[in-house]
C-alpha cells in the first residue's frame, strides 16, 4: 500500500487499470482494522491493482474533492474514474467482490 497526499495523489492513480484508495485517519479505530485487510488484498492482486492510502488529516484537499465525510472511505477507480465508493468498514469479501467487476 502506497501512502499518497494532496501533491502526489493524481500521479499515483493508474491511468489504465484499477486503483483502490483508502481515505482514513491514524486515530480512527475502524481504519486500523481495515489496513491489514487492504494489505492482504494488495498482496493477493499484486500488479493487477494499485492500493493507495490517503491520510485525510494531512490531505484535506483531496479528501474534500472526493467528498470524504467519514472514515474509513474506500473509493475504487477504474481508468482514473471513481466507480465505487464504500463508507465504513466492510468485510474483505465486499471489497474483493467489487474489485472483481473491474479486474
Amino acid at each position: 500500500m502506497l501512502t499518497v497526499n494532496d501533491r502526489t495523489f493524481q500521479e499515483s492513480i493508474r491511468t489504465v487499470g484499477v486503483t483502490l484508495v483508502d481515505f482514513s485517519t491514524p486515530w480512527c479505530p475502524p481504519c486500523k482494522v481495515l489496513k491489514p485487510i487492504l494489505n492482504e488484498i494488495a498482496d493477493a492482486y499484486g500488479e493487477k491493482l494499485a492500493v493507495l492510502d490517503v491520510n485525510c488529516d494531512e490531505s484535506p484537499e483531496i479528501a474534500g474533492e472526493y467528498g470524504i465525510m467519514s472514515n474509513p472511505t474506500v473509493i475504487i477507480f477504474h481508468d482514473r474514474q471513481p466507480v465505487e465508493k464504500l463508507v465504513g468498514l466492510r468485510p474483505k469479501t465486499v471489497y474483493e467482490s467489487l474489485l472483481s467487476k473491474y479486474l
